[in-house]
């Protein structure tokens, strides 16, 4: 074998190699994004698609997203755990308070009390937003921001409270995070902290009167057979966050980071500007199908927001600390 063709063999041998390690380096990086609450075919479950089509998109396929909905990998705290692992990467969720209870200033009552200040809140350089990113870091997530629903209530049937006195003869499901049953006991109701997936069983069984963790969309859509009157009691304002397992935001290219922020912000800008009208668009939904919906009056609310105030927020700051409750004093909605 002459040198001349040693050298052509060893160029070409080369060349394939490089070809070879070429296209391992250019395969997509694969990601899981999923929600603990909302179908397929849901406004949660279509924005969790858009989010994955997004980012495959801005990536130009560098980037492949595997979906998961709500129950496919189990119930809420279960996908939440999955997801500070690292087992789930992207995740739209309504977060649990078990890795750390400062989550649950998401869930404090009677915060804001209008659209207008809420979207401001909780919209990027707003104080709530300003807060929660913290708090999500330190738990080992990347914080990309809110997916705003709107104000919830209290549904449910033969009998439903507009006053402290009427509550307390009526039991509701709230969700199991601190301080979702201790705003309900302080409204004069009876609680019972239920995960998501059973609380049809325990409205239709008896269990519970109601339920009174969520913006009406959710009772309209899984309960409407079983409940006949919404109570917009505005306890808490809700919404989802979007949101990264640390771990695997530090192992993306600068590049990817950029693809997958820009997709979020997307998401979540949508969101803000149709959140209104999508609970609005629920309101007439649930009317149509023969809910009762009550807004309490100006003088109710107010009298709600202080038993509120006055027995929760004490609580939190034990929970949650002084120096994050006296920001929420500072600047929630007046009353």
């Amino acid at each position: 074998m002459t040198m001349k063709f040693k050298l052509r063999s060893l160029l070409v041998a080369a060349a394939a190699i490089g070809c070879l390690f070429g296209q391992v380096a250019q395969a997509a990086t694969t990601l899981k994004m999923a929600t603990d609450s909302g179908t397929k075919g849901s406004p949660a479950g279509n924005a969790l698609k858009k989010w994955a089509d997004l980012i495959e998109q801005k990536s130009k396929g560098d980037i492949k997203v595997k979906v998961f909905y709500q129950n496919e990998l189990g119930g809420q705290q279960e996908v939440f755990d999955l997801h500070v692992a690292g087992d789930v990467q992207l995740m739209l969720n309504w977060p649990m308070t078990s890795y750390d209870k400062r989550i649950g200033v998401i869930y404090t009552p009677y915060m804001t009390t209008s659209w207008e200040e809420a979207l401001k809140a909780y919209s990027p350089g707003g104080w709530v937003n300003n807060l929660l990113g913290g708090i999500y870091k330190d738990i080992g997530l990347k914080f990309f921001g809110p997916w705003p629903e709107g104000f919830n209530g209290v549904a449910t049937r033969g009998k439903y409270a507009l006053t402290i006195p009427d509550a307390k003869d009526i039991k509701v499901r709230t969700m199991t995070v601190f301080p979702a049953p201790q705003t309900m006991q302080a409204l004069g109701y009876q609680t019972a902290a239920i995960d998501w997936g059973e609380v049809y069983t325990a409205m239709q069984t008896g269990v519970v009167d109601g339920e009174a963790g969520n913006v009406i969309f959710w009772d309209y859509e899984y309960f409407r057979d079983i409940v006949n009157t919404y109570v917009r009691t505005k306890h808490f304002f809700m919404t989802g966050i979007l949101s990264m397992n640390h771990k695997a935001w530090d192992k993306l290219t600068p590049e990817q980071q950029k693809v997958i922020s820009e997709a979020s912000l997307e998401i979540m800008n949508e969101q803000f500007k149709a959140a209104r009208e999508q609970d609005e668009f629920y309101v007439k939904k649930a009317t149509e199908a023969g809910i009762k919906y009550i807004e309490p009056t100006k003088e109710q609310l107010a009298t709600l927001g202080k038993a509120a105030r006055d027995n929760v927020w004490p609580l939190m700051e034990k929970e949650i600390g002084a120096d994050i409750v006296n920001t929420i004093r500072r600047n929630a909605s007046p009353l």
